[in-house]
């Protein structure tokens, strides 16, 4: 009987009464597939890899992340909620010693849902990773995080959130955005003032196969982590870099993907992006879960799989080599650079124009946050919507210092009710969340 080297556990939850439509590949066989898949090779008479059944989440973990407007059930269904429950059941499982490794194989998806949220974008509504992470932070108090996020789509939303915060490390390898959705996701996209360096994008190009991830991982990844030092490793597991996915550009394979869990050896893995729901996921998912628990994954191969058909070119090898280069020295020069943006000035201010394309919203923010020597900085958002909303969001960060404390609650004390229909208040040294309505 195999047994497992890292004891692992899993979370299926395919979302049965969730799809964006029926024919999408967002849809509930994007799971069922996979799910067939892990029954008919066997994994579950494994020694040592465990199926758990998904909980919920509570409003509150949602509000530890977001701002919904206008109010978390307003953007939701219950399967986000299960969704969300899923990677934070892996969490706790994780945490509490049950497994050493756990993947959520969930939907729906997460990490382009962004800090506040008016619809879906990305067919994101909540970002499940970040709702993990924070339950995980308040409960475990659990300190620094690194997420690494393989989805072929740049993760802005897990971007957005942890903008501001230096204990989260995010690295996104992915599509370069000049050539797919979203759009973003390039080196110089380093984080807020308070946190400058601790976000890391990787843009790939098209038609990137299993040596250049590979590389990725190695000359970068791996030693950004080993700097870091982070208590826990998440992965955003998106599999739509498949050649094979019908969205993207990519020339990933089931190999690729075991040999980069393998050497990321990330402790909770999420599943993210994949739209090749029969040609690539169940072959995905089994590598993916055979390399957690530590098992031979070699006869894990899709059956059209041919490596030279997908090898890649040396000029797409050179550029991912140059990618990486600038990657790595970002990183090396973050501190100067961070020292030297905090002495310029107290406040950081930015606008930014953000599409919904799923729910075909449009929403302006314009953002400050408060440059802080001691702490993330507390800051706030001025949010509106075509929808007709407008909203007032001020955080206030979990290590918050005394001074960015009574910041948060003089904005709030002094927000204009006749300019907002909402105005929210969060303060994780608290772990409250408390709203006003306004009269806009």
């Amino acid at each position: 009987m195999l047994k497992a080297k890292h004891k692992t556990g899993l979370v299926f939850f395919p979302a049965f009464d969730w799809a964006i439509s029926p024919t999408h590949p967002e849809r509930e066989e994007r799971l069922l597939y996979t799910q067939d898949q892990v029954l008919e090779e066997g994994l579950f008479d494994i020694d040592g890899i465990t199926e758990f059944k998904p909980d919920l989440v509570t409003v509150k973990d949602i509000q530890r992340v977001h701002f919904c407007v206008p109010d978390v059930w307003g953007v939701t269904t219950e399967s986000h909620f299960i969704s969300a429950g899923g990677a934070k059941t892996i969490g706790m499982a994780v945490l509490d010693r049950k497994v050493e490794r756990g993947f959520a194989l969930v939907r729906p998806p997460g990490h382009h849902a962004m800090r506040v949220v008016h619809g879906s974008r990305g067919f994101c509504n909540i970002n499940i990773e970040a709702v993990m992470i924070e339950f995980l932070r308040q409960a475990y108090s659990i300190d620094k995080v690194a997420i690494v996020d393989t989805d072929c789509h740049h993760g802005d939303g897990t971007q957005d959130i942890y903008w501001h915060d230096p204990d989260t490390l995010f690295i996104s390898i992915h599509q370069d955005g000049r050539t797919l959705y979203p759009g973003s996701g390039f080196p110089n996209e380093q984080g807020g003032a308070n946190a400058f360096g601790t976000t890391v994008n990787i843009p790939l190009p098209p038609n990137t196969s299993e040596e250049g991830f590979i590389h990725a991982i190695e000359n970068a990844v791996l030693p950004i982590l080993e700097d870091f030092k982070p208590d826990i490793i998440i992965n955003s597991a998106g599999q739509d870099n498949h050649y094979s996915d019908p969205i993207t550009n990519m020339n990933f394979s089931a190999q690729g993907y075991a040999a980069l869990t393998e050497m990321l050896q990330p402790d909770i893995a999420v599943l993210e992006g994949g739209y090749a729901i029969e040609g690539a996921l169940p072959y995905v998912n089994v590598g993916i879960i055979l390399a957690m628990a530590g098992l031979d994954y070699s006869g894990v191969k899709e059956p059209d799989y041919d490596r030279d058909a997908i090898r890649q070119l040396p000029e797409v090898s050179r550029s991912i080599e140059r990618i990486c280069d600038v990657a790595v020295s970002y990183w090396q020069q973050k501190e100067v650079n961070r020292e030297r943006i905090l002495n310029e000035k107290d406040f950081e201010e930015r606008t930014r124009h953000i599409f919904y394309d799923t729910d075909g919203i449009r929403e302006t923010q314009t953002e400050k946050n408060r440059l802080c020597p001691h702490c993330a900085g507390s800051w706030l958002i001025d949010s509106a919507s075509d929808r007709g909303y407008r909203v007032l969001a001020i955080n206030i960060p979990r290590k918050a210092c005394k001074n960015c404390i009574q910041l948060g609650y003089e904005w709030f004390d002094a927000a204009d009710t006749g300019a907002f229909h909402f105005i929210f208040l969060r303060d994780r040294t608290a772990d409250t969340y408390v709203q006003k309505e306004g009269d806009g």
